[in-house]
């Protein structure tokens, strides 16, 4: 009976117990998926809907991951991230095209209600230290260097305990000196001059403008310590020394990209001016068609194949190839072949197709330039030191270039059409004596020259504007690379293309364009006459 009358006690026990329990499980499946969803990315929704407290203090703390820090920041620098009312989290991806975050799928009715997320300064700085914060604690190299780049640039907001922290725990020694770096600027700031001192003489091995800037002003100050004045004099000769070559390995990367599409452009000419002893003064035009048509493939996609928008530069290079080819052929069939062995007609002629080449461009595209825009993979650069950047688009422009190069080597050295142009250029009636069709070969040459033209113009409408007038900047650099290299020589034109294009590009940075165009000609000159066959003198054609 005692045990009866405890079972009401154990019975309301053991309901309480499976009620905490039910509780307990409820509240941890309203948990889970809010853990689960932050792991997802839905860290940028939770700041989307978040007040500016709520903001800040996700940056201090972010919940999800460091890409999705790095998506939050892309989009806001691109103004593309937008919020409705009622929280929903958009992405502008175009002017006409909205998605959801975070599923990305295209939305069609488009919100009334529609804002735009933007941030004030002191957010805008709390986002760039949540980023430095999460890569400085990446295993990621290429991670922690971008979170110096980016302390570097917000010196004022540093803590020098918590920088000596990071430069006693970092072991690679890449990412130590950068550290060191960025520690001897803040202990230049302390009032102690053997620590200014110290610092100073750290300071010497920077590459920084700023740090140089910084430099020069301490030592315009007035009783300056002697030992100081002279460890900044030394750091302010070595920073010096070390910005200027930076600033010259530019140049000269920049020459190579110029000497790489007057190759592109001389290639060509190289062909026929050897193979045809033509002076085709259309092959300008050539080159712009070439421009035009990577337009009008951009124009395409973006109208037809708008997600491959990126990717049209790819279609646009064989296009440019054959719209130039077809209509170099069309030239020399209907233009060119009855004036062969009249140079001056054939000057005269193919001057007036390329005025009539520049009036159809002008009444179908119009005068103004078009927009080529460059396309995502090829934006931005190598940062090698934070004076020196090496754009990708010029890096591809070189790779590409030397690719075509190759295949033009291969084509004429290794097939039978290159061997049949090598026999007609050396001496064209004893090509046709053993049965090899010239005027065949001819037109097909000439197309592979107004091909490697359009190639030429596809190049350069990825670094300038495309207009009507493009080939005509190009084409008496062109002919002054086929001349020095030597007439139908490509290894020719190669050493001339190089020689020109930087020691152009170098001449530029201390005279200006027009007087270094005037040096390089009055140099062109000098070197025809003491060598009129060029770097390498052709055999056989010019003998007869």
């Amino acid at each position: 009976m005692k045990k009866l009358r405890n079972f009401p006690i154990l019975f309301l026990f053991l309901s309480q117990l499976f009620c905490l329990q039910i509780v307990h499980a409820e509240t941890a499946a309203d948990v889970v998926p809010t853990v689960q969803s932050v792991q997802q990315g839905d860290a940028i929704q939770q700041f989307v809907r978040g007040s500016f407290t709520e903001r800040r203090s996700l940056l201090n703390q972010w919940p999800g991951d460091i890409e999705s820090l790095d998506q939050l920041a892309a989009l806001v620098e691109k103004d593309q991230l937008y919020s409705g009312q009622s929280g929903q989290t958009y992405i502008l991806e175009t002017d006409e095209k909205l998605l959801s975050y975070p599923d990305l799928q295209t939305v069609t009715d488009w919100p009334a209600d529609l804002s735009q997320v933007t941030l004030v300064n002191t957010l805008r700085k709390a986002l760039t230290f949540a980023q430095a914060k999460e890569k400085l604690q990446s295993d990621d190299l290429n991670q922690r260097l971008d979170a110096i780049d980016i302390l570097e640039n917000n010196l004022a907001e540093l803590d020098v305990k918590n920088i000596n922290q990071l430069y006693l725990n970092e072991k690679n020694n890449k990412v130590k000196a950068r550290l060191a770096q960025l520690k001897a600027r803040l202990d230049y700031q302390n009032p102690d001059v053997l620590q200014k001192i110290q610092a100073a003489k750290v300071l010497q091995d920077s590459n920084r403008p700023d740090v140089l800037a910084m430099v020069e002003q301490e030592l315009q100050q007035a009783n300056l310590h002697p030992e100081l004045k002279a460890a900044l004099t030394e750091a302010k000769s070595n920073i010096k020394t070390r910005i200027q070559a930076s600033e010259w390995t530019g140049h000269v990367f920049s020459g190579l990209s110029t000497a790489s599409i007057l190759l592109l452009a001389a290639l060509g000419l190289a062909i026929t001016y050897g193979l045809l002893g033509v002076i085709n003064m259309a092959h300008g035009e050539l080159i712009m068609i070439g421009a035009y048509t990577t337009y009008v493939v951009q124009s395409l996609f973006k109208s037809y194949l708008s997600s491959y928008v990126d990717w049209y530069l790819i279609a646009a290079i064989p296009a440019a190839f054959i719209v130039s080819a077809l209509i170099g052929m069309l030239i020399e069939r209907t233009v060119i072949r009855p004036l062969y062995g009249r140079q001056l007609e054939t000057l005269l002629a193919t001057f007036g197709v390329s005025l009539i080449l520049m009036q159809v461009v002008r009444m179908v595209f119009g005068a103004q330039n078009v927009e080529v825009s460059n396309i995502s993979w090829l934006s931005g650069g190598i940062a090698v030191t934070p004076s020196l950047m090496l754009p990708y688009n010029r890096i591809a422009i070189i790779g590409f270039t030397v690719a075509v190069l190759l295949l033009l080597v291969y084509l004429l050295n290794k097939t039978r059409f290159g061997l049949f142009v090598r026999a007609v250029t050396q001496n064209r009636q004893m090509a046709q004596a053993v049965g090899i069709r010239s005027s065949r070969i001819d037109m097909m040459a000439f197309g592979l020259g107004s091909g490697l033209a359009g190639l030429a113009g596809c190049a350069l409408a990825q670094v300038g504007n495309v207009g009507p007038d493009l080939g005509q900047n190009y084409i008496i650099d062109a002919f002054l690379v086929v001349v020095v290299g030597g007439v139908g020589q490509v290894w020719g034109a190669v050493l001339a293309a190089l020689g020109l294009g930087v020691s152009g590009t170098v001449l530029e940075i201390g005279m200006g364009a027009v007087l270094a165009k005037i040096i390089l000609l009055v140099l062109v000159i000098l070197f025809i006459q003491k060598r009129p066959q060029g770097l390498f003198a052709i055999k056989g054609r010019f003998v007869e």
